[in-house]
């Protein structure tokens, strides 16, 4: 398929989603659970990241000479064990990889939970496959140990290679241990702390703040929640601990009727992708467009010598390029204020992905996207 082809293909499978997202999107205001749209300040996962050494592969751990490192730990480990390396011995190790682990620890994780690992490669092993994590301890951003981890790496990928040839499916120089590691210490969480809990929303929105404070003490009762300001909700709590996880259990499934967000538009300047939510309208304008495409033909060209001239054949190229636009009519936009309507005159330009992050662009520019644009 030629370019001109792909990308009409590209904008049209462009409007067939957006006329997907048209028919499932609610209109108006929606309701939906106080977890979806808020959390509770502290009550987090804390990311933890350690170093380790992977043993017991089949030939395909770390090349040792261009990976030092591997070897120091090597030796390290077998003086921990009291095993003594005699000095000036090159160990050559290629059932041994370097590296680094790293975890989530849930909040409220008690120690003797266990928790999934990822073990991705440090250096040049060639695959994980097969491979045994020894205990590698993981740290957290204060430098304290909150777990430990060991165990048999799954990985998903698989591969081969004979002759010069190598076939490889997915990733080998990564894998993940089910509950491989062991929590070691707890992280405080300000949910028993304190006679005030605050909830943040994911979006900084005054009618959120102000519904979910509503919501709250038209449930609890007299002026348990008050809004701080856009973000924050501050909410009295209960003194023992078990009231206070039914009081949470209780508020964190209040419904809250949210209003239209604020019209946006995202542009993915990488892919191409364009996402415009329910709040976009347009105002009356006229855009011209049209394509410009550039087509390069090369073909080989052999100047063979004379019979007993002593030359030499030589190879060349001739490229022939081409440059086509086409012709771009004015076309007039009516001011649209549903998204229906938005999606339709988009799609009358015949525009690809990447054409649109354009025009949108300039559409904004003269005042005639009512929404704003971000970038990313």
């Amino acid at each position: 398929m030629d370019r001109i082809g792909r990308l009409t293909q590209t904008g049209w499978f462009f409007g067939w989603c957006l006329a997907l997202a048209v028919a499932g999107w609610p209109v108006g205001a929606h309701a939906t659970r106080i977890k979806e749209i808020a959390s509770v300040q502290g009550v987090r996962s804390n990311q933890l990241v350690g170093y380790g050494l992977v043993v017991g592969l089949d030939g395909t751990g770390d090349q040792t000479t261009s990976a030092p490192f591997t070897t120091q730990s090597i030796n390290s480990l077998l003086q921990q064990m009291g095993v003594t390396v005699p000095a000036g011995v090159s160990m050559q190790l290629k059932n041994v990889a370097a590296v680094m682990v790293t975890a989530q620890l849930p909040a409220f994780a008690q120690p003797g939970q266990p928790i999934d690992v990822n073990v991705s490669s440090l250096a040049n092993a060639k695959s994980l496959r097969g491979g045994t994590l020894i205990v590698t301890p993981l740290k957290g951003a204060d430098g304290q140990i909150y777990a430990i981890a060991q165990g048999n790496l799954i990985v998903g990928g698989a591969g081969a290679s004979a002759g010069g040839s190598k076939v490889q499916i997915n990733h080998l120089s990564a894998g993940r241990i089910p509950e491989g590691a062991t929590v070691e210490r707890a992280v405080a969480t300000p949910l028993n702390q304190g006679s005030i809990l605050q909830l943040d929303l994911n979006a900084s929105d005054y009618n959120t703040a102000r519904q979910v404070a509503r919501a709250i003490n038209t449930r609890m009762g007299g002026s348990v929640a008050q809004a701080v300001d856009g973000r924050r909700v501050q909410v009295a709590m209960p003194e023992s601990p078990d009231d206070r996880v039914s009081f949470m259990a209780e508020i964190e499934n209040l419904n809250v009727e949210l209003a239209s967000p604020a019209a946006r538009v995202i542009i993915n300047a990488r892919t191409g992708s364009v996402v415009v939510n329910e709040s976009v309208t347009l105002s009356a304008c006229a855009v011209a467009h049209g394509s410009l495409s550039v087509t390069i033909n090369s073909t080989p060209v052999i100047s063979q010598p004379g019979a007993f001239s002593q030359g030499q054949t030589v190879q060349s190229e001739k490229a022939d390029i081409t440059i086509r636009q086409e012709p771009g009519s004015l076309i007039q936009l009516p001011a649209g204020t549903k998204l229906a309507d938005v999606v339709k005159a988009l799609n009358s330009l015949g525009a690809t992905p990447q054409d649109l992050v354009a025009i949108l662009q300039a559409m904004k520019s003269a005042g005639a996207l009512n929404a704003e644009l971000e970038v990313i």
